[in-house]
């Protein structure tokens, strides 16, 4: 009997898998109307600090949030003001671009690992 094989995607240092780990767990809670994609979100700071976020959805678009936006606000509200690295785990298969700005509005060039539901980082984009 052979051993299955692990889906294909990016490999990740430990505490960059712990991120997507995170993330896949946050997009459980995601609060989304019908039709809308669930998202979960988790980013790190730069004293290690972790922050996890999923999608809110509202009835008028411009109140709902993206789970990135969610997690870094999150993140900034407890005073975190650098990150170092941040994973979205989405059905899209990129990050949406108003979500990177805000990542970058704390630094530019942090990688962000994309997954999809299965947990799997399939690619990396910076802010």
């Amino acid at each position: 009997m052979t051993s299955p094989t692990p889906p294909a995607g990016l490999v990740l240092e430990a505490e960059d898998a712990k991120l997507v780990v995170l993330a896949r767990s946050a997009r459980l809670r995601a609060y989304t109307s019908a039709g809308q994609p669930a998202e979960g979100a988790a980013v790190r700071d730069t004293d290690g600090r972790t922050y996890a976020a999923a999608t809110v959805s509202h009835t008028r678009p411009e109140l709902a949030t993206s789970a990135l936006r969610a997690a870094v606000v999150a993140a900034a509200s407890s005073g975190a003001r650098r990150f170092e690295a941040a994973a979205v785990v989405t059905e899209a298969g990129e990050a949406a671009g108003d979500d990177l700005a805000m990542l970058a509005e704390f630094g530019a060039g942090v990688p962000v690992y994309l997954a999809g539901p299965d947990g799997v980082a399939h690619s990396r984009v910076t802010s």
